[in-house]
């Protein structure tokens, strides 16, 4: 009886990881076509400045709202903490590192995960189980280039300008609870800001713009495009794209910062 149930377990395990292992060739063939049909994006210009507006200008709202939030809650807890070591002068230089660096980004690309990669993975996986993507292919439609590569380059378009506004919006509010919650001068905490700020802060924070946008993108579609069963599979493939995208954010967040800090 235990030689069965370990038997058991192990193909089961031995499933799982040939399913994995396929699953992740299929994934870099898919990601390998839609970065190969790039060159294409000017017959599918239309379709690009569609995607560029659902996740770029569309997008702004949520954008603002994280960002402000974060910058307030970010002035205030670490104005309190600095005040008890009379240093709330350095609150603009603390701030202005952690938003541009790291929480600017990284919220955006979190928020990003949600709105356009649910949207994605619910619009592709039903045309998937519509039967629509099969109907481009009959009519010698290449799906990928038509519903993929479009988004892809509208998110490595507008993810960066969005991190720019992520991280204005988050230092803006940061100053003004320093101001109004801290008393502190606004020309003091904008001075802590500009001479600390170097170069390697915003290649940190603006090289995540575009892994984020791929990982996004490419995830979210491609579970998008697998979708199987009915409605319920649908709903199942934009969880699953919008879970996997933002692990997998937050795991190349930590490493594009911990490359460029070593290597600059």
């Amino acid at each position: 009886m235990p030689l069965t149930v370990i038997r058991s377990l192990e193909n089961n395990l031995s499933l799982k990881a040939k399913d994995f292992l396929l699953t992740m060739q299929d994934f870099f063939l898919f990601s390998m076509r839609a970065f190969f049909t790039l060159p294409k994006l000017k017959r599918y210009w239309r379709d690009f400045l569609d995607q560029a507006t659902i996740c770029g200008t569309d997008s702004i709202p949520i954008v603002l709202v994280s960002a402000i939030s974060i910058g307030s809650l970010l002035a205030i807890e670490v104005g309190n903490l600095l005040e008890d070591f009379g240093a709330k002068t350095m609150l603009g230089r603390s701030t202005s590192i952690s938003v541009i660096r790291e929480l600017g980004p990284l919220l955006m690309g979190l928020m990003l995960s949600a709105r356009f990669g649910s949207r994605n993975g619910a619009e592709l996986g039903a045309m998937k189980i519509s039967e629509q993507i099969d109907a481009l292919r009959a009519f010698g439609t290449d799906p990928v280039a038509k519903l993929v590569m479009p988004r892809l380059a509208a998110a490595l378009v507008m993810f960066i300008p969005l991190t720019a506004l992520s991280d204005f919006a988050g230092l803006q509010s940061a100053a003004y609870l320093a101001e109004h919650y801290h008393h502190l001068d606004p020309g003091i905490f904008w001075n802590a800001v500009y001479p600390r700020l170097g170069p390697k802060d915003f290649v940190v924070g603006f090289a995540k713009a575009p892994v984020f946008a791929i990982i996004i993108t490419l995830v979210s579609s491609y579970n998008g495009f697998i979708a199987k069963g009915g409605t319920a599979g649908v709903g199942r493939a934009t969880i699953k794209g919008i879970v996997v995208s933002s692990g997998l954010v937050l795991i190349a967040n930590f490493y594009v910062s911990k490359i460029v800090l070593e290597n600059m």
